[in-house]
């Protein structure tokens, strides 16, 4: 998937510079929410200190050591970082009056107790203003570890912010937190044989995430806001790492934040845990603006994951670099497309120049060469490879009890199966074992065999992403699927109504709906402002309406945002003046699915 240059495993560069302007370590071993459970184990990396086994890939070990690191650093002067306490990083950026916090992780324990080692080391300065550089959970999932729900300081997110956080959080939350625990590993034991990092860092952390929305949106690159006495200069970045994402130059310090459009790794066009697919082309364009804006004035580059980039000849020629990797693999993915060949084919067939394959920070981590070419050919061309029998194909228990039929019966593709096994084709063994464990889900030969296949090419991934699919898969099929706090209800507060209503309408079970027919209108008096919802052929419809008349509506509800909230958490109409018929919320309630958050994955 790359070109034959490889990384020199003699340079120490990368380690020089993620231990560089250390300040102090953790304070605490753990990091626990208030019920005692674990939420960090900073202890969970020491491991990595050894020597790389043979269960892990060289390269991927090399990054979990650099990841592992966490304490609070200096970039600057007036700029610390806390590395280590979680997935991403978070930056405090010292004013006239206190310090502007940047991308307060995915928890508010984490992002507590990063704020508490700071304050012991640089006094007990209050927080600002807070900054979240896109809309990942990584990046504001902390909030309230750093602010109170009331605390009057600026919220500032760029354009679109809360759109894309709750699209990707609670719309669609369940099934993305469901296929994140492969995707960071965290149902896997931290270990040689288990889980080692992430690519971006170790892991997510496991605490109570959190929401507030912005109060200062970003609309646009060259815009300038001052925060606690700091100017801040931003560029808009959309459709790159996240829909919604900016980065920031800090000019009276010479300093370059690049969110996560440059970090330390190749990144994902189209992460395995779900996302909208990613605008590789815009992404390129957008670091070649950020290398005119600012790579000249600026003497460090920090991102909101890894280690920072000192110098302005490195950093530029980092930018470049990072820049380059975007756009070739967009250009030549858009080539071969054009001479017929399909993602598939294209995965197999791209390789990165040498000197983008021989820089350690291009290396495929997080996202892979392999995973992005498709994602880059289901950009412009969807899911649909051109070739007819893939537009109505058997889904996939139906498929595969007729390749098991065709080839000879389960013992037969376990027979064969094995010898692929034993030859080191572990790639076409997964295949034939998938279709063995859908056609017969009981047989634990076939979930055995598969397994161990999944640990092998688990061992063998440089791909931190990779690695954690298929030994979570693994563990899935010899354990089943293990129950995970998986939650985004502590969000909830910041969901606007429209947002509320949003949620509700995906959770309609349409075939129970079909038959009902109902309206209702929603006076909210500390908001000043109404809703209708009608629920008609298995479809709830919300809008907004100017006139506060109850013709057409079966039911009218005079309630605040809160009462609402207080409603769908089982509290019913108690305490919500309300006129004509009640029965209209339990029908609607009654015809609401509940997520699953244990679906199974690797089988059926």
């Amino acid at each position: 998937m790359t070109g034959d240059t490889a990384p020199d495993f003699a340079d120490r560069t990368d380690f020089e510079d993620a231990d560089r302007g250390l300040v102090a370590g953790p304070a605490n071993a753990k990091i626990t929410a208030d019920d005692g459970r674990v939420v960090w184990d900073f202890e969970a990396t020491a491991f990595l200190q050894n020597d790389c086994p043979d269960t892990a890939d060289p390269s991927l070990w090399r990054q979990s050591q650099l990841c592992a690191r966490a304490g609070l650093y200096e970039v600057t002067e007036g700029i610390y970082q806390i590395r280590g306490f979680d997935l991403s990083n978070m930056t405090l950026i010292e004013g006239e009056r206190g310090v502007v916090v940047v991308d307060p992780l995915v928890s508010q324990e984490c992002a507590a107790e990063g704020l508490a080692l700071y304050r012991a080391h640089r006094g007990e300065r209050p927080v600002t203003a807070v900054l979240f550089t896109h809309s990942h959970i990584d990046h504001f999932g902390g909030t309230l570890g750093v602010m109170g729900p009331d605390d009057d300081i600026p919220i500032v997110a760029p354009e679109g912010f809360m759109e894309h956080s709750v699209a990707e959080n609670v719309y669609a939350g369940t099934a993305m937190l469901r296929r994140g625990v492969y995707h960071t590993g965290a149902g896997l034991e931290p270990g040689p044989r288990g889980l080692i990092g992430v690519g971006l860092g170790f892991t997510a952390s496991q605490g109570l995430p959190s929401l507030l929305p912005p109060t200062l949106q970003i609309t646009r690159t060259g815009q300038e806001e001052h925060f606690d006495g700091v100017l801040f200069r931003f560029q808009l970045t959309p459709d790159t790492e996240a829909p919604s994402e900016l980065n920031f130059h800090l000019p009276e310090r010479r300093a370059l934040c690049m969110a996560e459009n440059a970090t330390h790794n190749l990144h994902n066009i189209l992460t395995l845990r779900g996302a909208l697919v990613r605008d590789a082309r815009i992404w390129s364009r957008y670091l070649t603006e950020a290398i005119g804006l600012f790579a000249a004035d600026s003497d460090v580059l920090f991102a909101s994951h890894h280690w920072p980039t000192w110098d302005t000849e490195r950093l530029t020629t980092f930018l470049s670099e990072q820049r380059d990797l975007y756009g070739y693999l967009h250009d030549q993915t858009l080539r071969l497309l054009n001479q017929g060949h399909t993602g598939t084919e294209i995965a197999e067939m791209i390789e990165l120049p040498p000197r983008l394959a021989g820089a350690w920070h291009t290396r495929g981590y997080y996202g892979s060469v392999s995973h992005n070419v498709k994602a880059i050919y289901q950009r412009y061309m969807g899911w649909y490879d051109g070739h007819p029998s893939s537009l109505w194909e058997h889904p996939p228990t139906a498929s595969a009890r007729r390749y098991v039929a065709c080839m000879g019966g389960l013992g037969s593709v376990l027979t064969k199966a094995r010898s692929y096994v034993d030859e080191g084709d572990l790639r076409f063994a997964a295949q034939l074992l998938k279709h063995a464990t859908f056609a017969a889900p009981e047989d634990t030969r076939a979930k055995e065999l598969l397994a161990e296949t999944f640990e092998r090419l688990g061992h063998g991934s440089e791909c931190g992403t990779w690695r954690n699919n298929y030994l979570s898969a693994a563990d899935e099929l010899r354990n089943g699927v293990k129950p995970f706090a998986i939650t985004t209800g502590s969000m909830a507060t910041a969901l606007s109504v429209e947002q509320v209503f949003d949620s509700l309408a995906i959770r309609v079970n349409g075939p129970k709906a079909w038959n009902h027919s109902l309206t209702a209108l929603w006076r909210f008096t500390d908001l000043d402002q109404t809703y209708r919802t009608s629920l008609h052929n298995g479809v709830l419809v919300h809008h907004p309406v100017t006139a506060a008349s109850t013709e057409g509506a079966d039911l009218t509800l005079t309630l605040t945002r809160p009462q609402l909230m207080g409603m769908l958490t089982g509290r019913g109409l108690d305490g919500i003046d309300h006129t004509g018929d009640p029965n209209v919320l339990a029908t609607l309630m009654s015809v609401l699915d509940e997520p699953d958050p244990e679906f199974a994955i690797v089988t059926p």
